[in-house]
């Protein structure tokens, strides 16, 4: 009965839409989770010898439960259509046709098996080690060794076996995918341009991600069109995992690189940190570029050939490595120009990207002389900055979109609300973060497991859907399946739309003469350019 009310409660709508095998997958843990729970209290009730009903009343008792379970089952089902397309079309997303509930319950069942069968597995093992030590140990103590031995066992094969070759394999198959030279991309002929005959960094070692993000930005006259004046090409500089041994190695030459092309002579200076496999998201970098009339330079390094999410696992110290020695190598040579001929320096990162941005600096480090801003895009849940900021916000501001301190030195936004919705002035040294209330990489909390989290009291972020509501265990188990599988259309989720960039970067980096006509038609044109692409 308990496993059916958890199996239920995994219907109900969370962040995103999920997909059938993660709704089945969801269910199936939250069923199994329940029934072990429920075998637990079956245990104690046992042990404290407590009276248990007879034979006869027990058959009845059970199928009376089989009733309602089947009851509460099939109404929630029936349900889960509905609750789904819901979010679908709070996000603007064609309904889907329906749940297919015999698949739900079919994989639900399979992940009951399978969890069951590691369950007893697991007993087995832990009386077999126990009897052993029952030899040479008193009986209660050999239950306690025999429960420590079988955990370790279950866990070095589990983490250290099948987890490590895993990722492993991962690391190998992503990286020989980097490596591969992509058909519809060439080499440039510019000798300015990373990756040309007469650049430090050669075209192999730009990597998948770099040799792509170097030549399929705007180009100046794209800009000048546009603009309807003369504009220089953004300068793009970037550095892939193979073209040296060490980040500080990395860094160096993509410095070495930014200074032959003259990154540091133009008026705005952006210091990407890419997410987990060195991507940087071309709605961020295309429209900074359009905004500053391809007067900007770019600088990013490449530190894992993983998603974001396996990089997060199974590298994440060797990413805030890559970051520092790229910011730390670039911030010290800016900060030996004179002050009014060097670049404004911005620092940017998307997700993984963000989080290894913020922990690129130290702030003691830079408080003589700081860089201008940063900007960070949805922020991960262990971002620790954006933790202590959103924790300690001013009273009455809602955690999905907070206000700190007046927002005089870091501000939110979000698809809706803009950076200088707060009256306060904002000082030179600014952070800006760009979330939307329907993120999960950003609003995921293990906490959910057993308590409601903030960010679902009302007032409830605009794109939430009304009928979400927290469930111990359940809640965080389908927080887990949006943050893994979950998709959104441009500006929900974690999908940031261009147009919310446009009004991001305005506010923080001030470039010169855009009127808020020109602002509102920049971002039709990069909202026609997305549709136009679909």
């Amino acid at each position: 009965m308990l496993g059916t009310l958890l199996f239920a409660f995994s219907l109900t709508p969370s962040l995103l839409p999920r997909p059938l095998v993660a709704q089945g997958v969801v269910s199936g843990l939250s069923f199994t989770a329940a029934y072990a729970l429920g075998v637990v209290f079956h245990w104690v009730w046992a042990y404290l010898h407590i009276p248990e009903p007879s034979l006869r009343v027990e058959r009845k008792i059970k199928w009376v439960a089989a009733a309602l379970c089947a009851i509460v089952a099939g109404l929630f089902l029936w349900q889960a259509s509905e609750w789904q397309n819901s979010i679908r079309t709070l996000m603007v997303m064609e309904p889907a046709s329906g749940t297919r509930p015999f698949s739900i319950a079919l994989i639900t069942l399979a992940i009951f098996a399978f969890m069951l069968l590691i369950a007893r597995l697991f007993k087995r093992t832990f009386r077999l080690l126990s009897r052993k030590m029952a030899h040479f140990v008193p009986r209660r103590v050999s239950y306690v060794l025999g429960t420590i031995a079988a955990v370790a066992l279950f866990w070095s094969v589990i983490e250290g076996v099948i987890f490590s070759l895993a990722l492993q394999a991962a690391d190998r198959s992503y990286q020989q995918v980097d490596e591969l030279i992509q058909d519809d991309l060439s080499p440039p002929n510019d000798a300015m341009k990373p990756g040309s005959a007469e650049s430090l960094i050669s075209w192999e070692a730009l990597g998948s991600r770099g040799r792509r993000f170097v030549t399929t930005g705007p180009s100046g006259a794209e800009i000048g069109n546009y603009l309807g004046e003369d504009a220089p090409d953004p300068v793009r500089v970037y550095v892939g995992l193979n073209a040296a041994e060490t980040p500080t190695e990395r860094a160096e030459l993509a410095l070495a690189e930014l200074i032959r092309v003259g990154g540091f002579e133009r008026s705005a200076l952006v210091i990407a940190t890419p997410t987990g496999r060195g991507w940087v998201d071309p709605a961020a970098q295309d429209t900074v570029e359009y905004l500053h009339r391809g007067d900007i330079a770019t600088i990013a390094a490449q530190y894992s050939y993983l998603p974001s999410h396996l990089s997060l696992i199974a590298e994440a110290e060797y990413g805030v490595e890559n970051a520092r020695a790229l910011f730390t190598t670039v911030y010290d040579y800016w900060t030996t120009l004179p002050t009014d001929e060097r670049p404004r320096l911005y620092l940017f990162g998307l997700s993984l990207g963000a989080l290894n941005s913020d922990l690129s600096f130290d702030l003691y480090d830079i408080i003589e002389d700081p860089f201008h801003g940063a900007l960070w895009s949805g922020p991960p849940f262990r971002s620790e900055t954006w933790r202590s900021v959103t924790t300690d916000r001013d009273a009455g501001s809602p955690a999905w979109l907070p206000t700190f301190r007046g927002g005089s030195v870091v501000r939110f936004m979000n698809q809706y609300q803009g950076l200088n919705a707060t009256e306060a002035q904002w000082g030179d040294f600014r952070i800006a973060y760009l979330q939307y209330a329907s993120d999960p990489i950003t609003f995921f909390e293990p906490n959910a497991f057993w308590r409601e989290p903030e960010w679902m009291r009302e007032p409830r972020g605009p794109d939430v859907s009304p009928d979400l509501r927290w469930y111990p265990v359940v809640t965080m188990l389908q927080l887990l399946a949006d943050l893994a599988t979950g998709t959104a259309p441009p500006g929900f989720g974690h999908e940031i739309a261009a147009e919310d960039y446009i009004d991001a970067w305005v506010a923080l980096s001030e470039p010169e003469g855009w009127s808020e006509e020109e602002v509102a038609r920049l971002r039709e044109h990069f909202t026609q350019a997305r549709e136009a692409s679909k």
